[in-house]
């Protein structure tokens, strides 16, 4: 199968997968995103599909799989907020009215650090941060799994290194 015959083909499976996505969100304009999200993901890699296999059961897997590591994404991110009425100096970092200079150079340190990381261990970081599973990365790059997890574990580790002022200020 070709890749225009594979798109084609996953493209008439768009509505269903739109009414799939609304009963995981409950809104149009996510539902719409995760399908969106989906549809990437899954011509990213149509190599993955093995044809006479139900296209559609993978494609609802993929927006499963998809919605539940966005799900933990955002939980993870509201577990950092605050939930007190005062702020004490040490969670001004995290305060609503923050300064968006400094926070644009936080950003272009993060970049720069990201720009630093080698190639190998920069895609599987990347790929990961996106939501990848370890065996996605694993298949994509068509390396092994242990070596994926390494890698991520020594980006990561180059990135707290490199990011190291940021995080001195945050302990204090």
């Amino acid at each position: 199968m070709t890749t225009v015959e594979f798109n084609t083909l996953v493209n008439t499976h768009s509505t269903s997968l739109k009414l799939h996505a609304l009963k995981f969100t409950n809104d149009v304009e996510d539902a719409n995103d995760l399908v969106q999200d989906t549809l990437v993901k899954a011509i990213r890699f149509y190599e993955n599909f093995k044809e006479g296999t139900n296209l559609k059961g993978w494609l609802f897997v993929i927006m499963r799989n998809t919605f539940i590591n966005n799900y933990r994404k955002i939980a993870k991110t509201r577990t950092v907020i605050t939930q007190t009425d005062e702020i004490s100096s040490g969670n001004l970092m995290y305060s609503a009215t923050g300064n968006d200079a400094v926070g644009k150079f936080v950003v272009g340190d993060i970049h720069k650090a990201l720009a630093q990381l080698p190639e190998v261990y920069y895609t599987p970081f990347i790929r990961y941060f996106e939501g990848y599973k370890y065996h996605e990365i694993a298949e994509d790059l068509q390396i092994p799994l242990g070596t994926v997890k390494t890698r991520i574990f020594v980006a990561r580790d180059m990135l707290k290194k490199y990011l190291k002022t940021y995080a001195q200020n945050m302990q204090g």
